[in-house]
C-alpha cells in the first residue's frame, strides 16, 4: 500500500513504457517529485514488485525498461537497407527469446573528409531511443568497424589456404578468408552465417562461419537468401502455433447465416489462401433501376487473432505475408491461413461481408456490414472465370455460368465505368512470373497475364475497401487509412522532363489528377516507349502507407480508402475489422483501447514490414532470373534501356523481364556525362547519346545467382 501522495504502480509502469531509453530510480524520483528515507524506500520495494511480476526488467547500472528491452547504448550491425533508403540493423548480441526489436537508424551527420555511407555488414556504436517494445530509432554515435566487426550472409567455397566466403549481397565486393579452424560444419557451395574477425595476414579480412543454411545448390537457396538479408522472421512461437491449433468455426449464434448464397472465391492458380469471396444479383429495388447488390465476405480474422495474444503479437511482428516464387512466409500459422480463415468450397467459415448497392453508374449508394458464417461455392481461378465470361466453361464453371458468373461481370461493368470516370491511375506495368518445376527449378520467367477477371475482383475489393473506410469516418472511429498522397514537386519536375523529352508534355496545372497521367498513358498505348512511360510514371508516384489521418488516395481518386479485404496476409486489414467491430458492436475481436493510442505507430510499423517484404520479393526474383540466365552467358538479347546513372545503364530484355547493368567503363570508348534531365549518358568526344526507353542489344557477360546481378555488354 502506497501513501496518497506516492504514484500508483500503474502509474510508474506507464512512465517506464513511456521512456525512449531504460529509466533508473533517480530519472523515476524526479519526475514525481519524491524524496526523503521512506519514498525511496517505497519505491524501491514497488520497482521489486514490477519487476518479479515481470512486467519490467532491471539492465545494466539496475535501469529499469519493458521486457527484452534494449540498452540506450547499443553495439549494432547493419541488417539491411529499405526501397525509401533507410538503413536497419539488429543489435550485435541478442540474448532475449526470437527476434530482436527492429532498430531504424536516423541519417549519419557528415564528418569532414567522411564520404563513406553506412552499408549492409557494418558495425557501428548508437544511441537508441525506444519508438515502442518492438521498433527503435538508432543514432550512430561512431563506427567500430576494425574493432569489432559484424556479421554476414554468404556461400563457403574451398581454398588452397583455407577456404572464401563470398557475401550475398551485390554491394559487398569482398571475400572473407575462412580459416581451418573457423570452417564449421561448412560444405562447398554452403549458405552460411559468419562472423567478420579482424583482418589477417596482409590485411586479409576473415570470417568465422557461425551457421550453415544449406546448399546454394538448391534452386529453392535463393528465397532462403532474401528471407535471411531482410530479417523476415519465418518460425512462429509455440504459445501462437498452440492457440492456432486449438481454434474451431463458431456456431452461428448471432451470426448472419450467408450459407445459402453462391459465393465464390477467384484467385490465381497458384494461391495458397483464399480471404475474399464474391456473389452479386441485380437489385430489385424499384428506386434503384438497373443497380447491383454485391456481397463482399471476408475471412474473420478478428474472431481467432484477439488483442494481445500469442497469435496477435507474431501477426504484428510480421506484419503481413511474404510470397516467393517457391514458398511464402505467411503471417499467420498454416492452421489459420491454410485452414480456418481459408474459404474453402462447401466448408462453413466465419466472415465478415459487406453488402453493397450500386447504381446505374457504379457509384456506391450504401452499405451494410454483417458478421456471418458463409459457404463457398467453388474454388476458381481467374482463367476459369475469363473463360466462362468467354463463353468456355468446364465442369465446375458450366452449373455458376448464368446465375453467378454472369452477375458478377454485370456489376463489374457498372463498377469499370465508374472507375474511368472519376479517373484513376491506369499504369501498365508487366510483373513477371518465376515458374518453379518439379525440382524446384526455374523452368519460365513470362509476364503474368492480366484478364478482365482479375479486374473484376480489384474492383468488388475497392468497392469493400471505400465502404469500410466510410464506416470508419461517418462513425468517427479511429483505424487505419490506405493513404497516397500526391507527387512532390521535385519528382513532378523531372517527370515532365522527360515526357517533354519524347514529345509528350504535361500540363503544369497546379490541380494535377491522376487522369493527367492516364491520358499520356494512353498516348504512349502499343508503342515502344509504352512500358518505360509507365515505369516512369510509378516512380515519380508518393508512397502508399497506412495512417490513422485520412488524406485520400490520389492514385485511386479516392477521398477514402482503408485495407478490408485480405486479413490473412495484412495486418492493417485486421486493424480495420476490429475496428469496425467495435464501432458497429458485432462482438468480440474489436479493437482495444491500447492499440488505440497506439495507430500511428502501428501505421508507420506496417508500412515498413510491407517495403520490407517488396524488396525481398523482389530480391528473389532477381536471384531466380540470374539463375534462369546463368546458362547462357554470351548468348546476345533485344532490350530497352530501363534506368541511366552515371556508373552505367540498366537494360530490361524483351525476353524475360530481367534487367542487368551495362557499366560506363564497357560502353564505346569515350567519356560520358550523365545528364538527369534527359535520362541520358551523352558521349563528350563523339556526342553518342543513351537515352532511357531506346532499344538496345546486349550481350550476356555474368549472371550469378546468389547476389542476384546480372551484367551485359553492348552487342554493337
Amino acid at each position: 500500500m502506497t501513501d496518497s501522495h506516492f504514484p500508483s504502480k500503474d502509474t510508474i509502469l506507464a512512465f517506464i513504457r513511456s521512456s525512449t531509453t531504460p529509466v533508473g530510480k533517480r530519472e523515476i524520483a524526479r519526475a514525481f517529485k519524491l524524496s526523503g528515507s521512506a519514498d525511496r524506500e517505497t519505491l524501491k520495494d514497488l520497482l521489486r514488485e514490477l519487476e518479479a511480476d515481470g512486467t519490467v526488467e532491471r539492465g545494466r547500472n539496475k535501469r529499469m525498461a519493458p521486457p527484452q528491452s534494449l540498452p540506450a547504448v547499443a553495439v549494432l550491425l547493419v541488417t539491411g537497407v529499405d526501397t525509401d533508403g533507410e538503413l536497419a540493423a539488429r543489435p550485435l548480441t541478442w540474448t532475449g527469446e526470437g527476434n530482436p526489436p527492429r532498430i531504424f537508424l536516423l541519417p549519419e551527420k557528415k564528418s569532414r573528409g567522411e564520404d563513406k555511407p553506412l552499408a549492409v555488414g557494418d558495425t557501428l556504436l548508437a544511441k537508441l531511443a525506444r519508438v515502442n517494445d518492438r521498433l527503435y530509432e538508432g543514432r550512430v554515435i561512431r563506427r567500430i568497424d576494425g574493432e569489432r566487426e559484424g556479421r554476414i550472409l554468404g556461400v563457403y567455397r574451398p581454398g588452397a589456404d583455407g577456404g572464401r566466403i563470398l557475401p550475398t549481397d551485390r554491394r559487398h565486393k569482398t571475400e572473407f578468408l575462412v580459416l581451418p579452424p573457423n570452417r564449421g560444419d561448412a560444405e562447398p557451395g554452403d549458405l552460411v552465417f559468419a562472423d567478420i574477425l579482424p583482418a589477417g595476414r596482409a590485411g586479409q579480412p576473415q570470417a568465422r562461419v557461425v551457421e550453415r543454411l544449406g546448399s546454394t545448390d538448391e534452386p529453392r537457396a535463393f528465397s532462403l537468401i532474401a528471407i535471411h538479408a531482410h530479417g523476415i522472421p519465418t518460425v512462429f512461437p509455440h504459445a501462437a502455433l498452440r492457440e492456432a491449433e486449438l481454434a474451431a468455426v463458431p456456431a452461428l449464434m448471432q451470426r448472419e447465416d450467408l450459407r445459402d448464397i453462391p459465393l465464390v472465391t477467384i484467385d490465381g492458380a497458384d494461391a495458397r489462401d483464399f480471404d475474399d469471396a464474391v456473389w452479386a444479383e441485380a437489385d430489385g429495388d424499384p428506386e434503384n433501376p438497373d443497380g447491383w447488390h454485391l456481397i463482399v465476405a471476408i475471412a474473420d480474422v478478428s474472431y481467432y487473432v484477439r488483442p494481445g495474444s500469442a497469435l496477435d503479437r507474431t501477426a504484428y511482428e510480421r506484419g503481413n505475408s511474404v510470397y516467393f516464387p517457391d514458398r511464402v512466409v505467411p503471417m499467420l500459422p498454416e492452421a489459420l491461413s491454410n485452414g480456418l480463415c481459408s474459404l474453402r468450397p462447401g466448408e462453413d467459415r466465419a466472415c465478415l461481408a459487406f453488402h453493397l448497392w450500386i447504381d446505374r453508374n457504379g457509384v456506391l449508394i450504401r452499405h451494410r456490414l454483417a458478421r456471418g458464417l458463409m459457404r463457398s461455392a467453388a474454388r476458381l481461378t481467374y482463367e476459369q472465370v475469363q473463360d466462362c465470361h468467354d463463353g468456355r466453361t468446364d465442369e465446375v464453371t458450366g452449373p455458376l455460368a448464368d446465375g453467378v458468373v454472369a452477375p458478377l461481370f454485370g456489376a463489374y461493368a457498372r463498377l469499370a465505368a465508374a472507375r474511368a470516370k472519376r479517373g484513376t491511375l491506369e499504369l501498365d506495368l508487366p510483373e513477371r512470373r518465376v515458374h518453379i518445376d518439379d525440382r524446384g527449378r526455374v523452368a519460365e520467367i513470362a509476364r503474368r497475364e492480366r484478364h478482365d477477371s482479375h479486374r473484376l475482383i480489384e474492383e468488388f475489393m475497392i468497392a469493400a475497401n471505400v465502404a469500410a473506410a466510410e464506416v470508419l469516418e461517418r462513425r468517427t472511429m479511429p483505424g487505419l487509412y490506405r493513404i497516397h498522397d500526391r507527387p512532390s514537386m521535385e519528382k513532378m519536375e523531372a517527370l515532365r522532363g522527360f515526357l517533354a523529352g519524347i514529345g509528350h508534355p504535361l500540363t503544369r496545372s497546379a490541380d494535377l489528377t491522376p487522369d493527367h497521367f492516364t491520358r499520356i498513358l494512353r498516348k504512349v498505348e502499343g508503342t515502344s516507349h509504352a512500358p518505360l512511360v509507365s515505369e516512369v510514371v510509378l516512380r515519380a508516384q508518393a508512397q502508399a502507407a497506412y495512417s490513422p489521418d485520412n488524406i485520400g488516395h490520389f492514385g485511386l481518386a479516392l477521398h477514402r480508402y482503408a485495407h478490408f479485404t485480405s486479413p490473412i496476409r495484412r495486418y492493417a486489414d485486421l486493424i480495420v475489422h476490429r475496428a469496425l467491430i467495435r464501432t458497429l458492436g458485432l462482438g468480440v475481436g474489436g479493437l482495444d483501447d491500447e492499440t488505440l493510442g497506439r495507430l500511428a505507430e502501428i501505421g508507420d510499423h506496417l508500412s515498413s514490414t510491407e517495403r520490407r517484404a517488396a524488396t525481398a520479393e523482389r530480391d528473389a526474383v532477381d536471384r531466380y532470373t540470374a539463375a534462369f540466365l546463368a546458362d547462357r552467358i554470351g548468348d546476345r538479347f533485344s532490350g530497352r534501356i530501363s534506368g541511366v546513372s552515371r556508373f552505367g545503364l540498366f537494360v530490361r530484355l524483351d525476353e524475360s523481364g530481367a534487367d542487368g547493368l551495362v557499366p560506363a567503363s564497357s560502353l564505346p570508348d569515350d567519356r560520358y556525362d550523365h545528364d538527369e534531365a534527359a535520362h541520358a549518358l551523352v558521349g563528350q568526344r563523339t556526342g553518342r547519346t543513351y537515352r532511357l526507353s531506346s532499344p538496345v542489344k546486349v550481350v550476356l557477360v555474368e549472371a550469378d545467382p546468389v547476389s542476384g546481378s546480372t551484367l551485359f555488354r553492348l552487342a554493337d
